[in-house]
């Protein structure tokens, strides 16, 4: 199963936003753009709202019937490993491997030497195309990478090779993803991490790095741009070179799990595809989620009950909520509008409170990320919640669909 040069990770938390989704992506085919979607949900976000993967499954097949798609489109079993996998493999035909919680850990000293056998040959200065300066390489750097991602890599050969026996080898893309690690990963570090995918067999479609900087959930990316553009163009010049060197797959392409709008990173990310002419699977992760609370506030009467009523619990729960979260949000908590103030806005307030637009004097970042990560609250409300989904369907629809549209799509994609 070939994956198309771009594609475009879609999460939908309560799995009723898939045709305001891929109305989104046809927008984008009829402007010349062929964009394929990819309709994801973590294990987490199953357990937490109730639903199953065969869900994600269903609500695309919706999708797609209703909207007459007649292209590719995937379900992805998203950061999944093997002790969570087999609930995933009848539904999914996307897989990404997380193996972020391996990374330094010690690995087998075996393998570790025929690692670095297998690598000596790259020991000394090398030239990649695409990289200003040669990388140095070291036996040292070799043995030092090793121990750091092998277990890691290793650990993903053996999630991979569950699913391939169990689903056919055919039938799925796999993704890997180093995404959750706790620092960036240099260009040599990705070159050999690429190697060792390859020795493990994982014909890997796309590959999660960790970039420099903050990927805070539905908020703009925090860190030096120029820092981030020089890492991203390394990382394709890297892929491309990898490609070649071990075999992988010539669909090979960088996965940015952007956690939701990282709009001042766009820019370099559509010029450095162009230089490139390379491929890219994006992720917004959220970015459904929060747009249906704005859609529901935007709807009024009950719909902006519910908007402002997720609030409140949520500043409730805010430790419950956002220690899961730790380490993707920077909430100022002093910033936060009290629930009583809250209560008396107006549909357009919360609105624009909770929209991703800096230039509205009212957009409110804190507010913003504890909403992302307060989807615990609407799971809670049950029919509740989901009735007013469908109810106020058509407000909600609208906003999903311009969001992808015109903050994404538009932005990484369209000239």
């Amino acid at each position: 199963m070939k994956l198309e040069k771009f594609s475009f990770g879609i999460g939908d938390r309560f799995a009723h936003q898939g045709k305001a989704q891929l109305a989104a992506i046809i927008k984008a085919k009829q402007q010349g753009c062929n964009i394929v979607p990819v309709w994801n949900k973590s294990n987490r976000e199953h357990s937490i709202i109730g639903t199953e993967p065969a869900d994600v499954k269903k609500e695309a097949e919706a999708a797609v019937k209703a909207l007459g798609w007649k292209d590719s489109y995937y379900i992805d079993a998203d950061h999944i490993n093997l002790n969570n996998v087999d609930g995933f493999i009848d539904s999914s035909n996307f897989f990404t491997l997380d193996v972020a919680d391996y990374i330094g850990q010690k690995c087998d000293e075996k393998d570790l030497k025929a690692f670095v056998a297998a690598n000596k040959k790259f020991i000394g200065k090398i030239e990649i195309p695409g990289i200003g300066e040669k990388l140095n390489i070291t036996q040292s750097d070799l043995e030092k990478i090793g121990a750091k991602f092998l277990l890691a890599v290793k650990k993903a050969g053996e999630t991979y090779r569950h699913v391939a026996a169990k689903k056919g080898a055919d039938k799925f893309v796999t993704e890997v993803s180093v995404d959750e690690s706790n620092l960036p990963q240099s260009p040599v570090e990705m070159l050999f991490i690429l190697s060792a995918i390859a020795a493990e067999g994982i014909p890997a479609q796309t590959i999660a790095p960790k970039f420099t900087g903050r990927f805070n959930k539905g908020v703009d990316y925090v860190g030096n741009v120029a820092q981030f553009e020089k890492e991203f163009n390394e990382d394709i010049a890297v892929i491309n070179f990898v490609i070649k060197q071990f075999g992988l797959p010539a669909t090979l392409k960088l996965s940015v799990h952007s956690g939701s709008d990282k709009f001042s990173i766009y820019t370099p990310i559509k010029k450095a595809l162009k230089k490139f002419n390379a491929g890219l699977h994006l992720k917004t992760a959220g970015t459904t989620w929060l747009e249906e609370i704005i859609g529901l506030a935007l709807a009024g009467g009950c719909g902006l009950d519910i908007a402002k009523e997720v609030y409140k619990q949520a500043l409730e729960h805010f430790d419950e909520l956002c220690g899961p979260y730790a380490t993707v949000i920077d909430i100022n908590k002093s910033k936060l509008p009290s629930p009583e103030e809250v209560f008396k806005w107006d549909s357009t307030k919360y609105a624009n409170t909770l929209r991703h637009d800096q230039k509205c004097k009212d957009y409110n970042p804190n507010f913003r990320q504890l909403i992302h990560v307060g989807y615990k609250i609407a799971a809670k409300m049950g029919h509740c919640y989901i009735e007013a989904l469908e109810k106020y369907e058509d407000v909600i629809a609208k906003t999903v669909t311009e969001n992808i549209y015109d903050r994404h799509i538009k932005r990484v994609f369209l000239d």
